[in-house]
C-alpha cells in the first residue's frame, strides 16, 4: 500500500515494438524513455518500477533489444491517474554488434528522440560501478546539445557500498560534465533503492 501523496504504478503492459513512426502506438499519451548501454539494467529497472516481474524480458546477452519497445503504464497519486508510455530504446555501445546494426539502431532511436512530440523525459542509465564510457558521454552530450530533457540514473547501486556510491556518483557527474543542478539518481532494481524518488519524478511530469 502506497503512502498518502506518493505515486504508484497501478497498471503496466507491453504494447508494441517499433522501428518506424508508423509502427508507434496511436494513442496520444505522454512518453518517458529509457536509454543506456547494453546490459546496464533497463529491463530490470522497468520491471522494478512497475513491480511486474517479467514485463520486460531480461537477457544475459547484451544487445538483445533491437527495437523501440512501448509499455503502457498508469501512474496514480491519491485519486488522480495518468496513462503514459514508457519507451525502452535499444542498448548502445555493444562492440560485438555489427556496425550496420548499430547504425540502424542509432538512426531510428535518434529519429524517435528528436521527433516524438509526446516525449517528456529521457532517463539515461549508467552503471554506477564504472566511470562513464565514451558511448555514455557521447549520448549524454548529444541529448544535451539537442535540448532534450535528460536525467541520469546510476543503476546497480546495491553492488557497491554507500560510501563507494557517493564517490562513484561524483565520478559519473564529472565524466559527463554535469552541472551541479542536474539530477542523478542511484537505483537498485533488486533492492528497490531509488524507486520512490523515481516515481516522484514521473509524478511531477505527469500529474501536475
Amino acid at each position: 500500500m502506497s503512502e498518502k501523496g506518493s505515486v504508484s504504478i497501478v497498471a503496466a503492459r507491453y504494447v508494441a515494438s517499433a522501428v518506424r513512426p508508423d509502427q508507434y502506438p496511436p494513442e496520444e499519451l505522454s512518453e518517458i524513455a529509457f536509454i543506456g548501454r547494453s546490459n546496464v539494467g533497463k529491463s530490470s529497472l522497468l520491471n522494478s518500477l512497475s513491480r511486474r516481474h517479467g514485463l520486460a524480458r531480461i537477457s544475459s546477452t547484451p544487445g538483445k533489444t533491437q527495437t523501440l519497445n512501448f509499455y503502457f503504464l498508469t501512474a496514480k497519486k491519491e485519486e488522480e491517474r495518468r496513462d503514459f508510455f514508457l519507451v525502452d530504446l535499444p542498448g548502445y555501445g555493444y562492440a560485438r554488434t555489427g556496425q550496420s546494426n548499430r547504425q540502424q539502431w542509432a538512426k531510428f532511436s535518434e529519429e524517435y528522440l528528436q521527433k516524438s512530440p509526446r516525449l517528456k523525459l529521457i532517463f539515461q542509465l549508467i552503471d554506477i560501478r564504472h566511470p562513464p564510457m565514451a558511448s555514455d558521454i557521447a549520448v549524454y552530450r548529444w541529448l544535451v546539445e539537442h535540448n532534450l530533457p535528460v536525467m541520469i540514473i546510476a543503476t546497480k547501486a546495491d553492488k557497491i557500498s554507500r560510501m563507494a556510491a557517493v564517490k562513484h556518483v561524483g565520478i559519473i557527474r564529472k565524466g559527463l560534465g554535469m552541472r551541479a543542478a542536474d539530477c542523478l539518481l542511484p537505483y537498485s532494481s533488486s533492492k528497490g533503492t531509488g524507486r520512490e524518488e523515481l516515481l516522484d519524478v514521473i509524478g511531477e511530469i505527469l500529474l501536475k
